[in-house]
């Protein structure tokens, strides 16, 4: 990988970090401003570098570094709120891919890619918090309160994101193209756009 790929990947692995420091206390899932970094990694660095950034946050949060937001270390696998951590890394992978794949430059389409994005975090969050909940922390929720609390309470704040980093996507992605190598990240940002 070329240092300018390094210094994109360190940079966006930075921003979650930052993201994670930004909380609002909610019931099992504390709101964060991660999410941000997820849909910027993956739009402005593409689906391979973006999901790498995440994959770096999470690694080094899982080596102790307090990055998450409740801390770190690997004690942090048996938390309820893992499976988020996960999902983010899927879904910079996503949001990467559908952006670069189908060129989106609309606000509408990078705010569909955004909720596709949402939803690959959500499932596999909720998919874990239901196992978490069960067989770690013996404290089993139904389907409907793992869907209340892992999905439907913080869900509005996410949504608001996904708007308001459809705009800041739309805006920043042609700018960069001034400063980024466009075929070092492999992004197809001069062809026509949808």
């Amino acid at each position: 990988m070329k240092a300018r790929s390094i210094s994109y990947v360190a940079l966006f692995t930075a921003l979650t970090a930052i993201g994670a420091a930004v909380k609002i206390p909610v019931p099992y899932i504390p709101f964060t401003l991660q999410i941000l970094a997820v849909y910027l990694a993956g739009a402005l660095l593409g689906p391979r570098l973006g999901s790498l950034s995440i994959l770096c946050y999470v690694g080094i949060g899982l080596l102790g570094v307090p990055v998450f937001a409740e801390g770190g270390g690997l004690g942090y696998l048996f938390k309820p709120t893992f499976g988020y951590l996960l999902g983010y890394i899927l879904g910079a992978y996503v949001n990467g891919w559908l952006i670069n794949r189908f060129n989106l430059s609309a606000i509408r389409s990078i705010f569909l890619a955004n909720v596709a994005t949402l939803l690959t975090i959500y499932l596999v969050g909720c998919v874990w918090l239901f196992g978490a909940m069960k067989w770690m922390a013996e404290a089993p929720l139904s389907l409907y309160q793992t869907l209340l609390y892992g999905f439907f309470i913080p869900a509005p704040g996410d949504l608001l994101l996904c708007i308001l980093c459809a705009v800041i996507i739309k805006q920043v992605r042609p700018r960069l193209s001034r400063y980024i190598n466009v075929k070092e990240l492999n992004h197809p940002w001069a062809k026509p756009t949808l």
